[in-house]
Protein backbone atom coordinates (compact mmCIF):
# COMPACT_ATOMS: atom_id res chain seq x y z
CA UNK A 1 0.00 0.00 0.00
CA UNK A 2 1.17 3.10 -0.91
CA UNK A 3 2.64 5.86 2.35
CA UNK A 4 -1.13 7.47 3.68
CA UNK A 5 -1.74 11.27 2.35
CA UNK A 6 -3.51 11.62 5.50
CA UNK A 7 -2.52 10.16 8.77
CA UNK A 8 -4.70 11.50 12.48
CA UNK A 9 -3.37 10.80 15.78
CA UNK A 10 -5.47 10.47 18.64
CA UNK A 11 -8.20 13.29 17.72
CA UNK A 12 -10.59 14.64 20.02
CA UNK A 13 -13.64 16.98 19.42
CA UNK A 14 -15.38 18.24 22.45
CA UNK A 15 -18.39 20.80 22.37
CA UNK A 16 -18.66 22.85 25.68
CA UNK A 17 -22.29 23.23 26.75
CA UNK A 18 -23.86 24.94 30.05
CA UNK A 19 -24.38 21.45 31.29
CA UNK A 20 -20.71 20.23 30.42
CA UNK A 21 -18.27 19.46 27.65
CA UNK A 22 -20.24 16.94 24.91
CA UNK A 23 -17.32 14.56 23.75
CA UNK A 24 -18.30 13.54 20.22
CA UNK A 25 -15.00 12.32 19.37
CA UNK A 26 -12.51 10.00 21.55
CA UNK A 27 -9.17 8.92 20.61
CA UNK A 28 -9.71 8.24 17.06
CA UNK A 29 -6.74 7.52 15.34
CA UNK A 30 -6.49 6.41 11.38
CA UNK A 31 -4.70 6.71 7.99
CA UNK A 32 -6.13 7.49 4.35
CA UNK A 33 -4.01 6.04 1.10
CA UNK A 34 -4.05 7.49 -2.05
CA UNK A 35 -6.22 5.78 -4.32
CA UNK A 36 -8.51 4.17 -1.48
CA UNK A 37 -11.74 4.07 -0.11
CA UNK A 38 -12.49 4.35 3.59
CA UNK A 39 -15.87 4.02 5.26
CA UNK A 40 -16.72 5.34 8.39
CA UNK A 41 -19.65 3.74 9.22
CA UNK A 42 -22.13 4.17 12.53
CA UNK A 43 -25.15 4.94 13.86
CA UNK A 44 -26.31 8.97 13.98
CA UNK A 45 -24.26 11.16 16.78
CA UNK A 46 -21.26 8.00 16.63
CA UNK A 47 -18.73 10.83 15.54
CA UNK A 48 -18.91 10.14 11.73
CA UNK A 49 -19.36 13.94 10.80
CA UNK A 50 -17.85 15.60 13.35
CA UNK A 51 -14.45 13.73 12.67
CA UNK A 52 -14.86 15.06 8.83
CA UNK A 53 -16.20 19.15 9.66
CA UNK A 54 -12.98 18.68 12.28
CA UNK A 55 -10.73 17.66 9.63
CA UNK A 56 -12.05 20.68 7.20
CA UNK A 57 -11.49 22.86 10.11
CA UNK A 58 -15.54 23.52 9.65
CA UNK A 59 -16.30 23.84 13.75
CA UNK A 60 -17.29 27.02 15.93
CA UNK A 61 -14.20 28.89 17.24
CA UNK A 62 -15.27 27.33 21.23
CA UNK A 63 -15.05 23.38 19.99
CA UNK A 64 -12.44 21.76 22.19
CA UNK A 65 -9.34 20.51 19.78
CA UNK A 66 -6.69 18.08 20.12
CA UNK A 67 -4.48 15.28 18.24
CA UNK A 68 -3.03 15.88 15.10
CA UNK A 69 -4.20 15.40 11.63
CA UNK A 70 -1.05 15.23 9.31
CA UNK A 71 -1.83 16.02 5.50
CA UNK A 72 1.87 15.63 3.60
CA UNK A 73 4.04 16.83 6.58
CA UNK A 74 1.36 19.76 7.64
CA UNK A 75 -0.79 19.65 10.55
CA UNK A 76 -4.13 20.03 9.52
CA UNK A 77 -5.75 21.21 13.12
CA UNK A 78 -2.88 23.76 13.25
CA UNK A 79 -2.44 25.73 10.18
CA UNK A 80 -3.52 29.40 10.08
CA UNK A 81 -7.13 30.06 9.11
CA UNK A 82 -5.27 31.28 6.15
CA UNK A 83 -3.39 28.41 4.88
CA UNK A 84 -6.44 26.59 6.13
CA UNK A 85 -8.58 28.18 3.48
CA UNK A 86 -5.80 27.48 0.92
CA UNK A 87 -6.12 23.66 1.32
CA UNK A 88 -9.68 23.73 2.11
CA UNK A 89 -11.54 23.14 -1.37
CA UNK A 90 -8.77 22.63 -3.45
CA UNK A 91 -5.90 19.47 -1.83
CA UNK A 92 -8.77 18.56 0.23
CA UNK A 93 -12.74 19.08 -0.81
CA UNK A 94 -15.81 18.42 0.73
CA UNK A 95 -19.30 16.70 -0.16
CA UNK A 96 -21.72 17.88 1.95
CA UNK A 97 -24.60 15.40 3.44
CA UNK A 98 -27.97 18.12 1.84
CA UNK A 99 -26.96 19.99 -1.15
CA UNK A 100 -30.23 22.16 -0.87
CA UNK A 101 -28.51 23.45 2.24
CA UNK A 102 -24.76 23.63 0.86
CA UNK A 103 -25.54 25.41 -2.65
CA UNK A 104 -26.60 28.66 -1.79
CA UNK A 105 -30.04 29.20 -3.53
CA UNK A 106 -29.48 32.91 -4.78
CA UNK A 107 -26.50 32.19 -7.09
CA UNK A 108 -26.86 29.71 -10.11
CA UNK A 109 -24.89 26.37 -10.05
CA UNK A 110 -22.29 27.68 -12.61
CA UNK A 111 -21.42 30.44 -10.93
CA UNK A 112 -20.79 28.41 -7.36
CA UNK A 113 -18.26 26.12 -9.38
CA UNK A 114 -16.80 28.92 -10.88
CA UNK A 115 -16.27 30.50 -7.67
CA UNK A 116 -14.63 27.43 -6.30
CA UNK A 117 -12.27 27.31 -9.49
CA UNK A 118 -11.20 31.01 -9.46
CA UNK A 119 -10.69 30.99 -5.01
CA UNK A 120 -7.66 28.47 -6.21
CA UNK A 121 -6.93 28.83 -9.46
CA UNK A 122 -5.44 32.28 -11.42
CA UNK A 123 -7.47 31.60 -14.63
CA UNK A 124 -10.30 34.02 -16.24
CA UNK A 125 -14.25 33.58 -15.71
CA UNK A 126 -14.79 32.28 -19.15
CA UNK A 127 -12.25 29.96 -18.70
CA UNK A 128 -13.41 28.85 -15.26
CA UNK A 129 -17.18 29.01 -16.95
CA UNK A 130 -15.75 26.53 -19.73
CA UNK A 131 -14.50 23.90 -16.83
CA UNK A 132 -17.80 24.23 -14.99
CA UNK A 133 -19.68 23.36 -18.16
CA UNK A 134 -16.74 20.34 -19.16
CA UNK A 135 -17.52 19.20 -15.06
CA UNK A 136 -21.42 19.02 -15.09
CA UNK A 137 -20.76 17.27 -18.08
CA UNK A 138 -18.32 14.86 -16.31
CA UNK A 139 -20.52 14.08 -13.18
CA UNK A 140 -23.54 13.18 -15.82
CA UNK A 141 -25.69 16.26 -15.47
CA UNK A 142 -27.63 16.78 -19.04
CA UNK A 143 -27.52 19.66 -20.85
CA UNK A 144 -24.93 21.46 -18.77
CA UNK A 145 -24.36 24.39 -21.31
CA UNK A 146 -28.37 25.19 -20.58
CA UNK A 147 -28.13 23.78 -16.44
CA UNK A 148 -24.71 26.20 -15.77
CA UNK A 149 -27.19 29.41 -15.54
CA UNK A 150 -29.72 27.30 -13.08
CA UNK A 151 -30.44 27.71 -9.80
CA UNK A 152 -29.90 24.77 -7.46
CA UNK A 153 -33.75 24.83 -6.85
CA UNK A 154 -34.26 23.72 -10.94
CA UNK A 155 -32.03 20.84 -10.30
CA UNK A 156 -33.30 17.62 -9.08
CA UNK A 157 -32.37 16.18 -5.93
CA UNK A 158 -29.70 13.82 -8.10
CA UNK A 159 -28.52 16.37 -10.32
CA UNK A 160 -27.79 19.04 -7.03
CA UNK A 161 -25.58 16.03 -5.65
CA UNK A 162 -23.95 15.60 -8.92
CA UNK A 163 -23.09 19.58 -8.81
CA UNK A 164 -22.05 19.27 -5.73
CA UNK A 165 -19.58 16.55 -6.53
CA UNK A 166 -18.54 18.95 -9.75
CA UNK A 167 -17.87 21.89 -7.25
CA UNK A 168 -15.80 19.19 -5.27
CA UNK A 169 -13.48 17.63 -7.46
CA UNK A 170 -13.18 21.14 -9.79
CA UNK A 171 -9.45 21.73 -8.49
CA UNK A 172 -8.92 17.67 -8.23
CA UNK A 173 -8.32 17.23 -4.70
CA UNK A 174 -6.23 14.50 -3.24
CA UNK A 175 -8.42 14.04 -0.76
CA UNK A 176 -12.33 13.81 -1.15
CA UNK A 177 -14.87 13.63 2.07
CA UNK A 178 -18.35 12.30 1.04
CA UNK A 179 -20.74 12.99 3.86
CA UNK A 180 -23.92 10.75 3.52
CA UNK A 181 -23.60 11.52 -0.42
CA UNK A 182 -26.37 9.09 -1.28
CA UNK A 183 -29.08 10.41 1.85
CA UNK A 184 -32.67 11.10 0.74
CA UNK A 185 -32.10 9.50 -2.98
CA UNK A 186 -34.05 6.88 -4.30
CA UNK A 187 -32.05 3.59 -5.06
CA UNK A 188 -31.21 4.04 -8.75
CA UNK A 189 -29.82 7.42 -8.04
CA UNK A 190 -27.75 6.51 -5.25
CA UNK A 191 -26.23 3.68 -7.64
CA UNK A 192 -25.99 6.65 -10.59
CA UNK A 193 -23.84 8.86 -7.52
CA UNK A 194 -21.63 6.33 -6.56
CA UNK A 195 -20.85 5.51 -10.35
CA UNK A 196 -19.80 9.08 -10.50
CA UNK A 197 -17.52 9.38 -7.44
CA UNK A 198 -15.72 5.77 -8.47
CA UNK A 199 -14.79 7.50 -12.10
CA UNK A 200 -14.35 10.81 -10.66
CA UNK A 201 -11.65 8.74 -8.15
CA UNK A 202 -10.02 6.83 -10.61
CA UNK A 203 -9.28 9.67 -13.27
CA UNK A 204 -8.01 11.79 -10.51
CA UNK A 205 -6.43 8.97 -8.22
CA UNK A 206 -7.65 11.01 -5.06
CA UNK A 207 -8.10 9.12 -1.89
CA UNK A 208 -11.94 9.12 -0.45
CA UNK A 209 -13.05 9.30 3.13
CA UNK A 210 -16.89 7.42 2.63
CA UNK A 211 -19.25 8.53 5.76
CA UNK A 212 -22.14 6.45 5.69
CA UNK A 213 -24.99 4.32 7.89
CA UNK A 214 -25.75 2.71 4.67
CA UNK A 215 -23.69 -1.09 4.83
CA UNK A 216 -24.54 -1.89 1.63
CA UNK A 217 -23.45 1.25 0.13
CA UNK A 218 -20.03 0.19 2.22
CA UNK A 219 -19.96 -2.99 0.69
CA UNK A 220 -19.70 -2.10 -2.66
CA UNK A 221 -18.18 0.92 -2.32
CA UNK A 222 -15.07 0.91 0.02
CA UNK A 223 -11.68 -0.81 0.66
CA UNK A 224 -11.68 -0.21 4.30
CA UNK A 225 -14.02 0.23 7.02
CA UNK A 226 -14.35 1.79 10.21
CA UNK A 227 -17.05 1.33 12.41
CA UNK A 228 -17.74 4.22 15.00
CA UNK A 229 -19.90 3.74 18.32
CA UNK A 230 -20.21 6.65 20.94
CA UNK A 231 -17.34 8.89 20.06
CA UNK A 232 -14.57 5.89 18.88
CA UNK A 233 -13.55 3.72 16.29
CA UNK A 234 -14.87 0.42 17.84
CA UNK A 235 -13.47 -2.17 14.76
CA UNK A 236 -11.13 -1.48 11.79
CA UNK A 237 -10.71 -3.71 8.60
CA UNK A 238 -11.20 -4.99 5.36
CA UNK A 239 -14.71 -5.10 4.03
CA UNK A 240 -14.56 -8.75 4.23
CA UNK A 241 -13.13 -8.51 7.50
CA UNK A 242 -15.73 -6.21 8.98
CA UNK A 243 -19.44 -8.48 6.87
CA UNK A 244 -17.48 -12.12 7.02
CA UNK A 245 -15.30 -11.77 10.51
CA UNK A 246 -16.24 -9.08 12.37
CA UNK A 247 -14.79 -9.19 16.33
CA UNK A 248 -16.55 -6.73 17.90
CA UNK A 249 -20.36 -7.61 19.27
CA UNK A 250 -21.63 -3.60 18.17
CA UNK A 251 -20.82 -4.39 14.95
CA UNK A 252 -22.15 -7.94 14.66
CA UNK A 253 -25.66 -5.91 15.71
CA UNK A 254 -25.31 -3.57 12.68
CA UNK A 255 -25.27 -5.96 10.53
CA UNK A 256 -27.79 -8.62 12.08
CA UNK A 257 -30.39 -5.80 11.61
CA UNK A 258 -30.50 -5.27 8.26
CA UNK A 259 -32.89 -8.03 6.50
CA UNK A 260 -31.56 -10.13 3.67
CA UNK A 261 -32.70 -12.19 0.94
CA UNK A 262 -30.97 -15.71 2.30
CA UNK A 263 -32.21 -15.59 5.95
CA UNK A 264 -35.71 -16.90 6.52
CA UNK A 265 -37.22 -14.76 8.89
CA UNK A 266 -40.30 -12.80 10.11
CA UNK A 267 -38.69 -10.05 12.29
CA UNK A 268 -35.77 -7.90 12.24
CA UNK A 269 -33.48 -7.97 15.10
CA UNK A 270 -32.99 -4.77 16.56
CA UNK A 271 -29.91 -3.35 18.76
CA UNK A 272 -31.97 -2.88 22.05
CA UNK A 273 -31.76 0.44 24.33
CA UNK A 274 -30.39 3.47 23.10
CA UNK A 275 -26.93 5.26 22.17
CA UNK A 276 -25.44 6.74 25.28
CA UNK A 277 -25.35 10.42 26.24
CA UNK A 278 -22.09 12.04 25.43
CA UNK A 279 -22.15 14.04 28.20
CA UNK A 280 -21.93 11.60 30.77
CA UNK A 281 -21.23 8.00 29.25
CA UNK A 282 -21.56 4.64 31.24
CA UNK A 283 -18.35 3.46 32.59
CA UNK A 284 -16.61 1.38 30.73
CA UNK A 285 -17.14 0.15 27.25
CA UNK A 286 -19.81 2.88 26.08
CA UNK A 287 -21.73 -0.03 24.21
CA UNK A 288 -22.02 -2.44 27.87
CA UNK A 289 -25.64 -1.34 28.66
CA UNK A 290 -26.77 -2.48 24.99
CA UNK A 291 -24.43 -5.45 24.74
CA UNK A 292 -25.47 -9.53 25.16
CA UNK A 293 -21.53 -10.18 25.81
CA UNK A 294 -21.22 -7.08 28.54
CA UNK A 295 -19.64 -8.66 31.60
CA UNK A 296 -17.96 -6.84 35.24
CA UNK A 297 -14.74 -5.83 32.85
CA UNK A 298 -16.76 -4.30 30.75
CA UNK A 299 -17.84 -1.71 33.66
CA UNK A 300 -14.29 -1.05 34.64
CA UNK A 301 -12.40 0.16 31.59
CA UNK A 302 -13.04 1.09 28.22
CA UNK A 303 -11.73 -1.58 25.81
CA UNK A 304 -8.62 -0.57 23.61
CA UNK A 305 -8.81 -0.97 20.32
CA UNK A 306 -6.42 -3.92 19.52
CA UNK A 307 -5.37 -6.28 16.26
CA UNK A 308 -6.79 -9.03 15.99
CA UNK A 309 -5.72 -9.89 12.79
CA UNK A 310 -4.12 -8.82 9.86
CA UNK A 311 -5.12 -4.89 9.21
CA UNK A 312 -7.97 -6.19 11.16
CA UNK A 313 -8.78 -4.24 14.83
CA UNK A 314 -11.27 -4.18 17.44
CA UNK A 315 -12.18 -2.37 20.79
CA UNK A 316 -13.58 -5.54 22.76
CA UNK A 317 -12.47 -6.96 26.31
CA UNK A 318 -14.45 -10.31 24.79
CA UNK A 319 -13.19 -10.25 20.97
CA UNK A 320 -11.59 -13.38 21.00
CA UNK A 321 -14.37 -15.02 22.74
CA UNK A 322 -16.44 -13.98 19.44
CA UNK A 323 -16.31 -16.74 16.63
CA UNK A 324 -14.86 -16.21 13.37
CA UNK A 325 -16.97 -17.55 11.04
CA UNK A 326 -18.89 -15.79 8.58
CA UNK A 327 -21.84 -13.34 9.56
CA UNK A 328 -24.78 -14.06 8.63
Amino acid sequence: MTDPVLVVEGLNVGFPSKAGVVQAVSDVSFELHAGEVLAVVGESGSGKSVTALTLMRLHAKSTRISGRATFEGRDLLSLSDRDMRAVRGDEIAMIFQDPMTALNPVFSVGSQIIEAIRTHRDVSKQAARARAIELLDLVGVPEPRRRVDQFPHEYSGGMRQRAMIAMAIANEPKILIADEPTTALDVTVQAQVMEVLRDVQEATGSAMLLITHDLGLVAGAADRVQVMYASRLVETGGVDDIFYRSRNPYTRALLDSIPDLVSETDRLIPIPGNPPSLLNPPSGCPFRPRCSMASEVCADSVPLLETVGDGHSSRCHHADLLAVEATS
